[in-house]
C-alpha cells in the first residue's frame, strides 16, 4: 500500500519550493482577483396564463434558464401549482449577480401533466427573455409572455421581483399547528394549509412560503419547514408577516379560513413558550358581528434559528482541499506508442488524460496551501517485479507519492507511462479506499480542516462495480468527493449509476449513500469546449457536498486567529 501521511510532507515542501522557484512565478503578473458579486433571489408570479387543460385549468411551473456559451442552461424551477392560471410561486430562484457581465435569462412557464415534471413533455405557456441586470435595476418587472414565434401568449403576464440576499446566514426552522379551524367541506372537515406573505420593496405582497395541506382535520399539525430569516422578514424583525389559512380543494381552488398578522420577533418568542393567534375571517365577522370569536387558533409550536454556513466560510476558515488523481493504465487504452492510444503523447496536442487533469487540477490546486498532490495509477504491471497493481504511485515512491503541483503530476504521469505494462482489470475500489483512509482519519478530528477530492481518469467499464458501490457508500460518511472522467469512446452508461443525482446509490446490504458524493462526465462531451467548462461541470457539486458533510456532523468553519495590530 502507498504510504501517505503528514509526516512525509515536510521533506516535500522543499521540493515544492524548488519547483516554484524554478518556474519563476512572477506574482506581479498574476491575474487580478475576481470581482465581488451578490446573490439575488427571484420571486415569480403570473397572471392570465393560457389554459391547456380540457377539464380543469393549467398546472403551471416556472423554469429559469441562463445563457452560457450560447446554450440555455436551467438554473432552477419553482414548484408546480395545480389548476391555477394566476399562480404565485413560493419557491425562489437564487442566482449569482455580476455587475460586469450581461447575464441573459429566459424565464419559461409550462403546464405540467405528469409526476416526473419533465419539461420536454409539458405544454409551453410562454416565456420572457431579459437580463438579470434589467430586473435588478428595476427591482420588479412585469412583462407579457411570448410564444416561441414571439407572438403574445394570450393575455399572460409574468412578474419577477429581485432581492439581494444579504450576508445573514440565519435560517429558521418553523413548526405550526392549529386548533378548532372552521369546517369548509360538505362531506368532511377541512384540508388546511398556510401561506406566508410579506410586503416587498415595491409595496406588493410577496409569498414567502406555502405549507403542505393536511387532509380532513380541523386540528392540523404541519410539517416543520426551513426558511431564511432574510426571506421571512427582510432583516426587519418587526416587519409584518401576513399568514393566510386556506382549505385546499382537489379542483385546485381554495377557501379562505382566516388570516392573522405576526412578526419574526413573535416567532422568536416560541423558543420559550408556544405562540398563538386568532385566525380571523373578516367576511364571517361582518355577518356574525359580536357573536364571532375566531375561525380557529393558529399555534407556532417552535421556531429554532441556526446559522447555515457557505462553502466560502469553510475555505476562508482555513479548510484545505486535498486533491488526489488516479489514472487508468489498463490495456484497453492501447499501446502508448501507437498514435491511436489514449495514452499517446502527441507533442502538439495533449491527450485526454492530460487535458482532464489540467482542467480539474487548475481549480483544485488553489485550495491546497502546499500544492503537493498524490498521483496514483491502477491496472498496470509495475516494476521491478511487474506484478499487477491497482494502487501505485505515479512517481514509484511508495513512501512519498506526492507530486509538486499539477505540473509535477503531469511529469510523473509522463515518466511513469513507458515504465509500466498496461494490463487490467479496471478496479476502482483500491484507489477509493486509499483516499478513504485519510478522510477517515480526518473525520475523527471533528474539525473543518481538510476535505478530499479524488479524480479518477478512466477509459473503460468498471470491473469491480459491486465493490466500488460498497466503497462509495462507505465514503459518503467521510469528508470526500469523487469525480470520474471517462476518456475515449467507451460505453459509460454503467458509470451514471454511481452518480446519485437521480437515484440514491446503495451497497450490497441495502445501505444508502449518506449524501451524493460522485460526479461522472464523459470527456467527449467537453472535447471541443473551453477547458474551463469541464472543471465547472465536474466541480459544481463539490461545495454542496462539502457543506452537506460538515452540516451533518455539526462542524462549523474554523475561526482563523485575528492577526495582531500593525503599528
Amino acid at each position: 500500500q502507498v504510504k501517505h501521511n503528514a509526516t512525509n510532507k515536510p521533506s516535500l515542501k522543499v521540493l515544492n519550493q524548488k519547483y516554484m522557484a524554478a518556474t519563476k512565478l512572477d506574482t506581479m503578473n498574476q491575474p487580478p482577483p475576481t470581482s465581488c458579486h451578490s446573490k439575488v433571489e427571484l420571486r415569480i408570479s403570473c397572471k392570465d396564463l393560457l389554459d391547456k387543460d380540457i377539464l380543469s385549468k393549467s398546472d403551471p411551473i416556472c423554469a429559469v434558464f441562463w445563457c452560457r456559451d450560447g446554450r440555455w442552461v436551467e438554473q432552477g424551477r419553482t414548484e408546480m401549482i395545480m389548476n391555477n392560471l394566476n399562480p404565485q410561486f413560493a419557491k425562489t430562484i437564487l442566482l449569482d449577480y455580476y455587475f460586469e457581465e450581461v447575464q441573459k435569462l429566459k424565464i419559461s412557464v409550462f403546464d405540467i401533466d405528469d409526476a416526473s415534471q419533465n419539461l420536454s413533455q409539458a405544454d409551453f405557456l410562454g416565456e420572457v427573455e431579459t437580463t438579470l441586470g434589467h430586473i435588478v435595476s428595476h427591482g420588479s418587472i412585469t412583462e407579457n409572455l411570448k410564444l416561441v414565434d414571439k407572438r403574445p401568449a394570450g393575455k399572460g403576464t409574468i412578474t419577477v421581483t429581485a432581492e439581494e440576499q444579504s450576508g445573514s446566514k440565519e435560517v429558521a426552522t418553523v413548526s405550526f399547528s392549529a386548533n378548532k379551524l372552521d369546517k369548509k367541506d360538505w362531506f368532511g372537515k377541512s384540508d388546511p394549509y398556510l401561506e406566508l406573505h410579506r410586503v416587498g420593496p415595491d409595496g406588493r405582497m410577496l409569498m414567502i412560503h406555502r405549507t403542505e395541506y393536511v387532509k380532513n382535520t380541523l386540528d392540523p399539525k404541519w410539517k416543520p419547514f426551513k426558511i431564511s430569516v432574510q426571506a421571512l422578514c427582510g432583516g426587519d424583525y418587526d416587519a409584518q408577516i401576513i399568514i393566510h389559512c386556506y382549505d385546499w380543494n382537489s379542483n385546485g381552488s381554495c377557501d379562505l379560513i382566516g388570516t392573522f398578522n405576526a412578526t419574526f420577533r413573535n416567532f422568536l418568542e416560541a423558543s420559550t413558550t408556544k405562540a398563538t393567534w386568532d385566525c380571523m375571517n373578516q367576511e364571517k365577522k361582518k355577518k356574525k358581528g359580536n357573536k364571532y370569536k375566531n375561525s380557529g387558533v393558529i399555534c407556532l409550536d417552535s421556531c429554532k434559528v441556526e446559522t447555515e454556513y457557505s462553502f466560502l466560510d469553510f475555505i476562508l476558515g482555513g479548510c484545505q482541499i486535498n486533491f488526489t488523481v488516479a489514472i487508468d493504465f489498463t490495456g484497453s487504452n492501447g499501446d502508448p506508442r501507437n498514435p491511436q492510444s489514449l495514452h499517446f503523447m502527441n507533442p502538439s496536442q495533449p491527450n485526454q488524460y492530460l487535458q482532464a487533469l489540467r482542467s480539474v487540477g487548475a481549480v483544485c490546486q488553489d485550495y491546497d496551501s502546499d500544492k503537493l498532490f498524490p498521483g496514483l495509477g491502477f491496472g498496470a504491471k509495475v516494476p521491478p517485479s511487474y506484478q499487477v497493481s491497482h494502487e501505485f504511485p505515479l512517481n514509484f515512491n511508495f513512501q512519498n507519492p506526492f507530486c509538486a503541483g499539477i505540473q509535477g503530476l503531469e511529469q510523473a504521469y509522463q515518466m511513469c507511462l513507458p515504465q509500466v505494462q498496461l494490463y487490467g482489470p479496471t478496479n476502482f475500489t483500491p484507489v477509493i479506499n486509499h483516499v478513504m483512509r485519510f478522510a477517515d482519519q480526518e473525520s475523527k478530528q471533528s474539525t473543518a480542516s481538510n476535505y478530499y477530492i479524488l479524480l479518477i481518469l478512466t477509459d473503460g467499464v468498471i470491473s469491480d462495480f459491486v465493490q466500488t458501490k460498497d466503497a462509495i457508500v462507505a465514503a459518503s460518511h467521510l469528508p470526500m468527493s469523487i469525480i470520474i472522467v471517462g476518456v475515449g469512446g467507451a460505453d459509460f452508461s454503467e458509470m451514471n449509476a454511481l452518480d446519485g443525482d437521480e437515484v440514491r446509490l446503495c451497497d450490497r446490504s441495502g445501505r444508502q449513500c449518506a449524501r451524493d458524493i460522485v460526479q461522472f462526465v464523459p470527456f467527449r462531451e467537453f472535447q471541443n469546449a473551453n477547458p474551463e467548462q469541464l472543471a465547472k461541470h465536474v466541480l459544481a457539486e463539490v461545495p454542496t457536498q462539502a457543506i452537506s458533510y460538515f452540516k451533518t456532523r455539526g462542524i462549523p468553519p474554523l475561526q482563523k486567529p485575528t492577526p495582531p495590530p500593525q503599528f
